[in-house]
């Protein structure tokens, strides 16, 4: 097939997709059909479907077909504009706020204006943080079960920094990283950035696969592992002790650099401890206050082996200079006088009362969750398509996130990750209501 005729088949679909002639979800006939059909070779027909599934026009499922893509929806979930909008119920992303914390931020910005020396907070900071504030944080994580010096500790602008700063750090272009089948999309950002190869783990129950992992190392030259094993984000898992004993023991024979994301950890009253504290020589733990004080309050911390800090402190250097003086002086302020731990315990009751309406609203449906979290991992049957889901919902005032964002595999599942945190009760409720009867009207 000349490639001026071959190029005009994929111009022609491509086409029929965007004006709608082939609307989301139709299936496209079987690679061997549409080289009959158009007199091609298969493998000519091939890299056409290839084509357009690089264009996001199309998605193959292995066992199931070629489809067509529902074009509309962002590839990405968080702060779209979608999402955002006035009259937009979001479940597709979090930013958990209690009814007072602005109160409490007028009551922080009112007694930092009358005291200590404000002019300090004008210059530059130093770029892991002034001292005081580092042990203040050294303190809030040993309420988490790690026993650290201010040393270890680098401030930052929220743990999405945190992540980036980490892989600027100790990682160089080319190096392969395993994560989860399934993972949070602001790591797979920082690896696409940082040209690092990321490397799919299978999930086994709660974390994932060691042998897996041991088998990988066997195979390529893995130089670390992103790992949540303190409540999961999307799947909500508690890693056991003994897992987490397996996966360090699997680190240290490998020389592995473990990055262990504790965004939510918070959210888990009574957890295993944290990996950097069963292998604190080889792991970078990252966290911060965006869930659980605060989304807009950026502040984050890495605690980390002290002979790293200088690397990762010349990445803060190179991004931000410094976290914002006065943020971090609130931040800190907050670790001090015991609000951080009062939210926390509060946003935990919060999220298990959000649990409790999507357990009921969602009963039925398979489901992947945690009791205290602020999301639900919803298996969509057989024959529905998240994407088809997630534009009719979109057209009723809801957004949702599909699978994709979140997965690091060439096969996609159908799912559906509901951000819990982020609407009041009465319209979570509803909007929860909305996505169920999505599901079962398109289920028959």
């Amino acid at each position: 097939m000349a490639l001026a005729r071959y190029k005009e088949l994929v111009d022609r679909l491509a086409a029929d997709i965007r004006e709608g002639r082939l609307t989301p979800g139709t299936r496209l006939p079987t690679h061997r059909k549409l080289a009959a059909r158009e007199g091609l070779a298969l493998v000519t027909a091939t890299r056409v479907y290839a084509e357009l599934e690089a264009m996001g026009l199309v998605s193959g499922e292995k066992g199931r077909g070629t489809f067509v893509r529902e074009t509309l929806l962002p590839r990405n979930p968080g702060m779209d504009a979608y999402a955002t909008a006035v009259d937009m119920t979001d479940l597709s992303f979090n930013y958990p706020s209690l009814p007072g914390q602005a109160d409490m931020l007028r009551a922080s910005l009112r007694r930092l204006a009358g005291g200590g020396d404000l002019e300090a907070l004008l210059r530059y900071q130093p770029h892991g943080g002034r001292a005081p504030e580092r042990a203040s944080v050294a303190r809030h994580l040993g309420s988490r079960g790690l026993a650290i010096g201010a040393d270890q500790v680098a401030i930052v602008n929220g743990t999405q920094h945190g992540l980036a700063t980490t892989a600027m750090a100790l990682l160089q272009p080319g190096d392969v990283v395993a994560v989860d089948a399934l993972t949070y999309p602001g790591f797979k950002l920082v690896a696409e950035t940082q040209h690092l190869e990321i490397a799919a783990l299978p999930a086994a129950g709660a974390g994932p696969d060691v042998d897996a992992l041991e088998a990988l190392c066997k195979r390529r030259r893995v130089k670390a592992v992103y790992v949540m094993p303190t409540l999961h984000n999307p799947l909500g898992w508690v890693m056991s002790a003994s897992r987490r004993r397996q996966l360090v023991a699997v680190a240290r024979r490998h020389g592995l650099v473990l990055i262990e994301d504790a965004a939510y950890a918070f959210l888990e009253a009574d957890p295993p401890p944290p990996l950097a504290a069963l292998a604190p020589e080889l792991t970078v733990y990252v966290s911060g206050l965006s869930k659980s004080v605060a989304t807009g309050l950026r502040v984050g911390f890495v605690a980390a082996p002290a002979a790293w800090l200088p690397k990762i402190e010349r990445a803060i250097r190179a991004t931000t200079w410094n976290t914002p003086a006065i943020l971090t002086s609130m931040a800190c302020s907050w670790i001090d006088d015991g609000t951080v731990a009062r939210l926390e315990a509060e946003k935990r009751q919060d999220a298990i009362s959000r649990q409790a309406v999507a357990g009921d609203v969602l009963s039925g449906r398979r489901c992947t969750r945690h009791p205290a979290s602020y999301f639900v991992w919803v298996w969509l049957p057989e024959e529905v398509r998240a994407d088809r889901v997630a534009r009719t919902l979109m057209s009723e005032h809801v957004s949702v996130s599909t699978a994709e964002p979140y997965a690091t595999t060439a096969h996609v599942p159908h799912a559906l990750r509901l951000a819990l945190g982020s609407v009041g009760m009465e319209a979570l409720r509803a909007a929860l209501q909305a996505v169920r009867r999505v599901i079962d009207d398109q289920a028959y």
